[in-house]
């Protein structure tokens, strides 16, 4: 397995082509490497130890930072590196998803200057990501934050817990948001797992995405001073500016294509055993298996293109950086909430139905982690702020749907 180069072969568009060919190429040696033991690893559900060694061996989580001059990895690239990832195993999918998208954490919530100075470091130092920064909601105030900052000389001392979905146990850097006790204000920051004060319960006899690496972080007077800050997260979508308001839309996104890996492998694998004679029914003899594998295979087809449609919008607008206009966050996150909702859906119907089309052991693993990859995410909710964006053009309606 060859790891990515971090630096560049060539000037302007051809060393961008040139990477990103190189980059897939490494990705899909990945893929084929974790898909070899992906069952035996699915039922073991240890901590991705020795996955993410694969992954910094191959030079991933380095190429998987936003882009600049000569390192990072455009967003269109980076989202086609973790649906290939995640066919083959759509744990380590989801920690590279959730990886990228908090390598970005620094642009969506800090200044330009302390953004690039994280990010040449994040490359560098080669650095895994994870996090769990929540959205701006109505109720924050009623139910009260579950971490809190308090102010001291330098910085400031963080407590509460935290549950966190990937690598919580393997990741270089957690990315959280707490309310300051003296101000009220909602800070981004990051924090080193190996920081005193910080204990990790890793989470057991999980559903599915066994392997992710999630589990609860309990933070007991963490010192984080200021250069941990990234910045303010907004108490609400109104005082949101337009960059930031991307970063929970970017999340759902790249996860939306850890749904996508998940259907292609499942159709992938039931595809194989049939044409391996591992079919219930023989394929060439039963028109009706046919029907079912076009039925599936249009399905995938279908989720592929409204994600890649949302996939295109939103590399763009994060392209524009603070130049984004105002209006547009709200058709973003509108195409967002269309793709995850359209992805879960068929996630979900082509993970059951391939159990009905082929006999081995594993292949319900797909249906396992599709299943705890939207459990949390109600389809009708998001389909009520789609439709009263679409009728009313509410920016409401769409911040909602992430809720």
């Amino acid at each position: 397995m060859t790891p990515v180069a971090t630096s560049p072969a060539a000037p302007g568009a051809r060393f961008s082509d040139t990477r990103r060919r190189a980059l897939l190429r490494t990705a899909r040696d990945v893929a084929d490497d974790l898909a070899a033991d992906a069952i035996t690893r699915d039922q073991a559900g240890k901590p991705p130890i020795d996955e993410t060694t694969r992954l910094r061996e191959a030079g991933l989580p380095a190429a998987l930072n936003p882009p600049s001059s000569g390192r990072g990895t455009d967003w269109r690239t980076g989202c086609a590196v973790i649906r290939e990832i995640a066919a083959a195993d759509s744990s380590i999918g989801d920690l590279l998803a959730r990886h990228y998208v908090h390598a970005w954490s620094g642009r969506f919530y800090g200044t330009h200057h302390q953004a690039a100075g994280l990010e040449e470091e994040s490359v560098r130092e080669r650095w895994l990501w994870t996090g769990a920064i929540r959205s701006p909601a109505p109720d924050d105030d009623m139910e009260g934050p579950d971490l809190t900052l308090r102010p001291r000389t330098t910085g400031y001392v963080l407590n509460g817990c935290r549950s966190v979905d990937t690598s919580v146990t393997v990741a270089d850097q957690i990315v959280v948001d707490a309310v300051c006790a003296v101000t009220g204000d909602v800070l981004v920051v990051r924090i080193p797992p190996g920081a005193r004060g910080v204990t990790i319960e890793p989470a057991h006899d999980r559903l599915g995405q066994r392997v992710a690496g999630a589990g609860e972080v309990v933070f007991d007077r963490v010192a984080v001073p200021p250069g941990q800050v990234l910045g303010r997260r907004p108490h609400d979508e109104e005082s949101t500016a337009p960059f930031t308001a991307l970063a929970e839309p970017a999340l759902r996104l790249a996860l939306c294509h850890v749904g996508l890996g998940i259907a292609e492998g499942a159709l992938t694998e039931a595809r194989d055993l049939s044409r391996g004679g591992r079919a219930y029914r023989p394929a060439a003899a039963d028109p009706d298996l046919l029907l079912t594998y076009g039925e599936l295979a249009s399905a995938a087809q279908t989720a592929t293109a409204v994600v890649d449609r949302a996939t295109e919008v939103m590399a763009q607008a994060l392209g524009a950086g603070a130049q984004l206009d105002a209006e547009e966050p709200a058709g973003v996150a509108a195409l967002v909430a269309t793709a995850e909702t359209v992805t879960a859906k068929a996630a979900l119907h082509i993970t059951a139905r391939v159990l009905e089309l082929a006999d081995a052991p594993g292949l319900d693993r797909f249906w396992r982690n599709a299943r705890v990859l939207t459990a949390h995410r109600p389809v009708a909710h998001r389909l009520r702020s789609i439709g009263e964006h679409y009728l009313n053009g509410s920016h409401r309606a769409v911040a909602a749907a992430f809720h």
